[in-house]
């Protein structure tokens, strides 16, 4: 038998991040007293970092929007902390015996920022031409709802081509918003400018939004969840330095900050301030991954041994220690181990860290180095969200250059980014964040899925990725009702996934909010991050 015992760098890497995390969990265990009665009024000076292009998920999932826009848009449902469906703008629901029909009863009496009333008209709406049609996960996610049907303004049904079971992971805020039909029946979606001042159904409505700096969103007297919400206004800020955001939570100026906007280096040090608390709940929905995508028009990167090469040159376990601070785990397919019912790594190939191997390959697959030890140059777009993605760019970079392959990275912003990877497909390489949500048939089927090859729709296959095969599969896992065999072909998913390689998972992401004390009332449920502040207080 043969042992392997872990290097003295691994072992001290990761005791350095159960430190760390378990540093972060210390606030959420120490608060964990009676609970404080909520105070009403007030304003959250939040953080939004980078400002996001629109104020609606419908079309665009970037977290930015959802950080701003699930306060002023709500969905049919929403979460507890066991990631069990509760009430919103559904009431109840009823599944029929063959799983074909989905009847939701709708609230009474809720009313849209701008006095209309709420109706099934409007579930009718976004179902058929927004979720299905434009909404870059939905359009798999939801692709089983062949009609709905609204035998009363407060009774909708979804009449399934099959059994759904990923259906209810996004009916949340943030996935399944649910816009006004009146404002946007027979208009172009896209270019709607209710867009850019929406109106919802949300416990806040918007304001003002001065671009470059803030987004203003008042309290919605209206709300239908009497009392709710605590604050008088939200203010989102746009701060573009890392270090800015940091001295604004520290000065007090902002006390709200999800999705990892200050320094890595510097969580550990504000983690330990009196007034500031750190914390890893609201994200288990996303249970996001950093990937690297491959864009397979280019002739070089066809070549899977090329791929497998890039694959085994990069230390993934040193890209969580040196760019992401201890705080991730290295990923071992598009599945991350936090979602237990359809994860393995049983049978999954692994591409572990051998530069060797990696010269090997590219030899064997003949592009040999050159007289100036360079073999090919490709470039790298990024998802330029904040510093680390940059980082994470520029160590992928220097990885790549060991190996012989010179890599030039493209520095744009997000706008930019989406454009150049996903309409003009302009890129060798495309490394960011992704998110397969509670159940992986919602977001991790668009990196495989030939069906997701969408030009112009952010979030999709951008790779060319096409395997009949792996589309089978897909498909299979989409129409399965029996819970078990479902997680079976989740399983080949993997498998599949590694062995053809268009993607390599990197690292399992773990994301964090900076909060002050004075805060209370940040939901703890899955989506907890991309769900609304109505149950937000301050102790003032």
């Amino acid at each position: 038998m043969t042992i392997h015992v872990p290097s003295r760098r691994v072992l001290l890497a990761g005791l350095a991040a159960f430190a760390l995390v378990c540093s972060l969990l210390l606030p959420s265990l120490s608060q964990a007293q009676a609970p404080l009665q909520p105070k009403r009024g007030g304003t959250l000076q939040a953080i939004v970092q980078p400002e996001p292009p629109v104020l609606t998920n419908a079309f665009n999932t970037s977290f930015p929007i959802g950080v701003v826009a699930t306060n002023v848009f709500d969905g049919l449902i929403t979460f507890d902390e066991q990631q069990r469906p509760q009430p919103s703008l559904a009431t109840s629901w009823t599944i029929s015996e063959d799983g074909k029909t989905v009847t939701f009863k709708l609230r009474q009496g809720v009313k849209w920022h701008d006095g209309q009333e709420f109706t099934s008209a409007d579930v009718q709406f976004s179902a058929l031409e927004i979720w299905k049609k434009i909404h870059p996960r939905g359009r798999n996610t939801f692709a089983a709802i062949q009609a709905v049907d609204t035998p009363d303004k407060y009774t909708v049904v979804f009449r399934l081509a099959h059994p759904s079971l990923v259906i209810f992971s996004s009916l949340n805020a943030n996935e399944g918003q649910i816009l006004p039909r009146h404002l946007y029946q027979g208009t172009d979606i896209l270019k709607n400018p209710y867009n850019l001042k929406p109106v919802g159904t949300g416990p806040f409505r918007f304001k003002q939004w001065q671009k470059g700096q803030y987004i203003v969103l008042e309290r919605n007297p209206d709300y239908w969840d009497a009392g709710k919400p605590y604050l008088d206004r939200l203010v989102f800020r746009v701060i573009p330095d890392a270090s800015s955001r940091a001295a604004a939570l520290e000065t007090g100026d902002a006390q709200y900050a999800p999705f990892d906007q200050v320094p890595l280096s510097d969580v550990k040090r504000i983690a330990a301030l009196p007034g500031l608390a750190v914390s890893l709940d609201g994200y288990a929905w996303q249970s996001a991954y950093v990937f690297l995508e491959f864009n397979l028009r280019n002739p070089v990167l066809q070549n899977l041994k090329v791929r497998q090469a890039i694959a085994h040159a990069i230390d993934k376990q040193a890209l969580i220690d040196t760019v992401w601070y201890g705080l991730g785990k290295p990923a071992t397919g598009p599945i991350p181990s936090s979602l237990k019912a359809f994860y393995t790594a049983d049978g999954v190939p692994q591409y572990h860290f051998d530069v060797a191997r990696a010269e090997k390959l590219l030899d064997e697959a003949g592009y040999p180095r050159k007289a100036n030890g360079v073999r090919f140059k490709l470039n790298q777009e990024y998802q330029n969200f904040h510093e680390a993605f940059k980082n994470n760019a520029e160590f992928i970079r220097q990885a790549l250059k060991r190996v012989g392959i010179d890599v030039e990275i493209r520095n744009r912003d997000i706008a930019g980014h989406l454009k150049a990877v996903y309409t003009d497909h302009d890129f060798d390489i495309n490394t960011g964040r992704w998110v397969p949500t509670l159940d992986p048939e919602v977001g991790s089927f668009r990196h495989y899925w030939s069906k997701s090859i969408a030009p112009g729709v952010a979030w999709t296959n951008a790779s060319n990725y096409s395997n009949p095969r792996f589309d089978q599969l897909i498909e299979a896992i989409r129409v399965e009702p029996d819970v078990k065999k479902r997680t079976g072909l989740f399983h080949q998913f993997q498998r599949l996934a590694e062995t053809d390689l268009p993607v390599i998972p990197l690292i399992e992401q773990a994301n964090f909010t900076v909060y002050s004390k004075a805060v209370h009332g940040l939901s703890k449920a899955p989506d907890g991050a991309l769900s609304s502040l109505k149950n937000v207080w301050l102790d003032r």
